[in-house]
C-alpha cells in the first residue's frame, strides 16, 4: 500500500480520496509525520488546525 498525503489538510491515507476532507489532491512527496489521538487536547493539533484523529504530514509537496 502506498501512503499519500492530502495537499489540502495533510492527512496521510492509502485511499484514492482523503477520508478527512474528501479531496483527491494527494501526493506521495511528503515529509514528517504527526499522529494525533486527541485533537482537542493537543497543542500541536490546534496549531496545525487538525480537528480529527489520525496521521498527518508536516509538509506536503
Amino acid at each position: 500500500m502506498v501512503e499519500r498525503a492530502c495537499r489540502d489538510c495533510k492527512m496521510i491515507t492509502t485511499k484514492s480520496r482523503c477520508p478527512n476532507c474528501g479531496s483527491d489532491r494527494l501526493s506521495r512527496d511528503f515529509s514528517g509525520i504527526i499522529i494525533v489521538l486527541d485533537p482537542e487536547g493537543s497543542e500541536a493539533a490546534k496549531i496545525m488546525g487538525i480537528k480529527k484523529p489520525g496521521s498527518y504530514a508536516l509538509r506536503v509537496r
